[in-house]
């Protein structure tokens, strides 16, 4: 065994996941790459965003095909198991696995980072194939055709994660990533030695190899492919797996199936599964509490960095997908490898890639709430947002008027976000209603769950306000065009919306507080807002 070369750290690494109580067992998708290795000269990549177990699964491949530790205990558990194949592969295959987010000490350039994985490569092979005659001053490729010629057409799987991760390091030059991209290259294409290789990562190849160097990958991403879809993120039938075993083992719940929903599902495969962040769902399940798990390790500067370049261009669509709105874009995956993003395509293309965005039938959004927070978090520390970021600083303001009925500073308010340079306030469109209304409101969101709800084209927008705490007076909102606010009071109570709040309210918590109608009427004639705020009786 050596360090890349039949390593058994894939294998420990693997049995520790298998042992957590949350694992899944992914193990069939092992079966899409049995033909793959038979054939041989295979080529495979397979790009997600971070934190939705690549580094989980290319363990997985390592341990089940190398013969380095015989990994019988862990597999004859799972699912593969059943499988026609599975004792064929099982533990017969020489395995280099190379993790390419790992840095030497003190790395500060191409250079000392390629010489690592060359030097270990080859010290690996120099050890298993000592009839090689391998010199140390051999190229990594030259040294496996010499063993692929001395022991008998010795081939080998290469599984490499984390592919990509150096296009993320500021010491590389365009001409490094020339050079990484001819080390693939001359290590894997047309190679006799090569029986399969795996790769991970989470920027697509297609934009670094515009030529031919890497054409003979396949390659597999959350939305150009549904192949291996199930094998990445945890499908709704997962989920409530791991809901059921987490209320068997927990003595008090304090998180629901509908807030796990809520919380992380909103990726979609190219089949149209639902998928939900898997690390999230994991340490929320861990530590019985619905939390921002996957972007707390990039604050909301992450998500800015994408959009910088071109503020004007993605404002407006920013306004309405933070109000729960699909927005129209062609996703063209390759864009995100550029770092000069600058058409609104490319931005959104390079966040769908990352996963701040999702995207299904040629529009995106943002996916779920622990996403909705960073936007959130965004927009109110962002001048160069313009509008958006001043509507989205009045939101204090504006809720803490609602709640104690002061309509004057509401009315005030909503002037000034009609007279600025806000292009969404024509009223043309409900959507853009619920944008604005989603913006003066943005901080409402740490108080209550805000939903918007359809009317089926009875009215413009409606939106209820569910309190987080029992206590916390709950808010029933309609807003009019050319209607005064008291007919949109009279709306509420005619639907009776108050009804169906409470009837959500009673499932899960015992309200006490008030619960507010408020209308909003605007006057496209005077263009003037009223505002009204009314208590429902009980």
């Amino acid at each position: 065994m050596g360090i890349f070369l039949n390593s058994a750290a894939p294998y420990s690494l693997y049995e520790s996941e298998v042992k957590k109580p949350y694992f899944v067992d992914k193990s069939l998708m092992l079966e899409e790459l049995f033909l793959p290795a038979e054939t041989g000269n295979s080529h495979i990549c397979i790009t997600r965003p971070r934190r939705f177990g690549k580094t989980v699964m290319a363990n997985m491949v390592s341990a089940f095909f190398s013969h380095g530790v015989d990994s019988t205990e862990i597999f004859s558990k799972l699912k593969i198991a059943e499988s026609t194949g599975y004792k064929k592969h099982l533990n017969t295959h020489d395995v280099i696995r190379i993790d390419f987010s790992r840095m030497p000490r003190n790395c500060n350039s191409y250079d000392q980072y390629i010489e690592r994985i060359e030097r270990i490569l080859i010290q690996d092979l120099m050890e298993a194939y000592p009839k090689a005659d391998i010199q140390e001053e051999d190229a990594v490729w030259d040294s496996l055709d010499l063993v692929y010629e001395r022991y008998g057409c010795q081939r080998f799987i290469f599984v490499f994660d984390e592919w990509d991760c150096i296009f993320h390091k500021d010491f590389i030059t365009d001409e490094d990533k020339k050079k990484y991209i001819s080390f693939l290259s001359s290590l894997l294409k047309d190679k006799a030695y090569v029986l399969l290789s795996y790769m991970t990562g989470i920027l697509p190849i297609a934009k670094y190899s515009s030529g031919s160097e890497l054409n003979m990958f396949a390659e597999y991403t959350m939305v150009s492919e549904e192949k291996f879809s199930d094998a990445f993120g945890f499908t709704e039938a997962e989920v409530d797996m791991l809901y059921a075993r987490f209320l068997k083992n927990t003595g008090k719940p304090l998180l629901s199936r509908s807030g796990l929903k809520e919380w992380y599902d909103g990726y979609h495969a190219k089949g149209g599964e639902r998928i939900y962040n898997p690390r999230s769902v994991v340490m929320a399940l861990t530590n019985n509490n619905l939390g921002n798990y996957w972007t707390s390790s990039g604050p909301y500067d992450e998500i800015y960095y994408y959009i910088e370049k071109n503020v004007a261009g993605v404002r407006n669509d920013l306004a309405l997908m933070v109000s729960g709105e699909s927005v129209e874009a062609k996703v063209q995956e390759y864009a995100a490898t550029s770092m000069e993003l600058t058409t609104r395509e490319e931005i959104f293309s390079a966040m769908v890639v990352y996963g701040f965005l999702s995207s299904e039938e040629g529009k995106v959004r943002i996916p779920n709430r622990e996403l909705m927070e960073r936007f959130d978090e965004m927009l109110q520390k962002e001048p160069s947002l313009g509008y958006v970021y001043r509507l989205a600083r009045e939101s204090k303001r504006m809720l803490e008027a609602t709640l104690h009925g002061d309509t004057q500073v509401m009315e005030q308010i909503l002037e000034y976000a009609h007279n600025t340079e806000t292009p969404l306030l024509s009223y043309n469109h409900e959507i853009e209603l619920s944008a604005i209304v989603n913006l003066v409101y943005l901080s409402a969101r740490d108080q209550y769950r805000v939903e918007r709800e359809d009317k089926a084209g009875k009215g413009y927008v409606d939106f209820i306000f569910y309190p987080i705490r029992e206590s916390d007076d709950a808010i029933i909102l309609e807003l009019k065009v050319d209607h005064t606010p008291e007919e949109a009071i009279a709306q509420i109570k005619e639907k009776e919306y108050a009804l169906r709040l409470k009837g959500k309210l009673a499932a899960k918590i015992h309200h006490t507080g008030r619960i507010l109608a408020v209308g909003i009427g605007y006057d496209k004639g005077t263009k003037k807002h009223r505002c009204k705020v009314e208590k429902l009786k009980g």
